[in-house]
């Protein structure tokens, strides 16, 4: 055992299954470890490294901010804070931005906004949020709560309150709900992601924002891991053509900095007032001057490299020996394996050199940094389909 797997595993909360790898440095899609081998990483750290490893565009707008300014307080203003917020709400049609920490924060505050919104226009027991079974939206108490998965619920018990899960891709699931509770929004993720890469039917999320009209509820959508690129388009639900009151999103943003971002459209976008949130950390500028380095570089000829990225690799797959069935959309793909276990198939990659991750339904997960090279790309999916073709 090395020196640090050894620290790790006597000072650090064991609330991490780690693969016995270590990792001490990295450039575009390959990783290294201490002795030298290379893994081409198909996970960029969950969807975070959104160009890779050290990528020398986004290291050098945070080196430049870090040299002027690397942190001041939420009571002063500052350009890359402000600069950001202006290019997602020009490129989103979003009307404010708060700035956080993850992704779990921004959902807390979206389900302020929500429950906020159901007081001011429905009453003081308008406070139901419905999700979808499957669904995942943080790690916070409110989040697990909001987290359709009963997996996720049973240790921390009782999670907050006035949360209820309909069926995904079932309309008739959320009517029933709709008649049951009083309903300040219905929050959902376009791909489900960690609730095995399945992405949403069109009908059924236009037949949600029909109902959100109809009965005056807001839809939140959980942008955490399908934004930025991810799917094809800037945010996964600009395929779904309709416009949401919320929109979340975290991970790629960042860069590898953490930060969470929560959008709120016409209806919410003056529902909070000084003192009503907050987050230390929310806007640092250094975090603020990547994310809108990373955001600028999402132009249309990245975002259509993406979708024909997401092609290459289903085309790939597609009749593969050891693949049931594929989901998801763009660059963030599922594989249901015929016979073998995921997390057997992603040891077996590693042990190969090729960093896969898992998802619920036994599926191995693919969210490769947008810009991860064909030859790269081609020379992994051989060895995910040799391991995927093993007995």
């Amino acid at each position: 055992m090395n020196t640090i797997r050894k620290l790790d595993e006597t000072y650090i909360a064991k609330t991490y299954g780690r693969f016995p790898l270590t990792l001490v440095s990295g450039k575009g899609s390959v990783a290294k470890d201490p002795e030298g081998n290379e893994y081409i990483d198909l996970g960029s750290g969950i969807g975070v490294n959104l160009f890779g490893y050290s990528d020398d565009i986004w290291k050098q707008a945070v080196i430049d901010q870090l040299d002027a300014l690397q942190h001041t307080s939420n009571l002063y203003y500052t350009g890359p804070c402000a600069k950001l917020a202006e290019v997602l709400c020009t490129r989103t049609g979003m009307k404010k931005v708060f700035f956080c920490n993850s992704g779990a924060e921004a959902n807390e505050c979206a389900v302020k906004a929500a429950r906020r919104y159901g007081q001011l226009h429905k009453g003081e027991d308008c406070y139901t949020i419905i999700t979808l079974k499957d669904s995942f939206h943080g790690r916070t108490l409110t989040t697990l709560a909001a987290t359709g998965q009963d997996g996720f619920h049973q240790l921390f018990t009782p999670l907050t309150p006035g949360f209820v899960y309909a069926e995904a891709n079932n309309i008739d699931s959320v009517k029933e709900l709709l008649k049951k509770h009083k309903v300040c929004a219905v929050m959902l993720e376009c791909v489900q992601g960690e609730g095995g890469v399945n992405a949403l039917s069109k009908e059924f999320v236009q037949q949600i924002a029909e109902l959100a009209h109809e009965e005056d509820f807001l839809i939140v959508v959980d942008e955490v891991q399908t934004g930025n690129g991810r799917t094809g388009t800037l945010y996964s639900y600009m395929q779904y053509d309709f416009m949401p009151d919320i929109v979340t999103t975290a991970k790629g943003i960042g860069g590898g900095l953490p930060i969470g971002v929560t959008m709120l459209g016409e209806k919410v976008q003056d529902i909070f007032h000084p003192g009503d949130n907050g987050s230390t950390f929310g806007g640092n500028p250094a975090v603020c001057a990547g994310a809108l380095s990373n955001l600028e570089r999402l132009d249309d000829a990245m975002l259509a490299d993406v979708c024909r990225k997401g092609d290459l690799i289903r085309a790939s797959l597609k009749d593969a020996k050891g693949v049931a069935s594929l989901s998801g959309l763009g660059l963030m793909i599922g594989i249901e394996p015929t016979h073998a276990k995921a997390a057997d198939i992603a040891a077996k990659c590693l042990m190969k050199g090729v960093l896969v991750l898992t998802a619920k339904g036994n599926k191995v997960r693919l969210l490769p940094a947008l810009n991860i090279p064909d030859e790269l790309l081609e020379k992994a999916l051989d060895v995910l389909k040799e391991v995927l073709a093993e007995e």
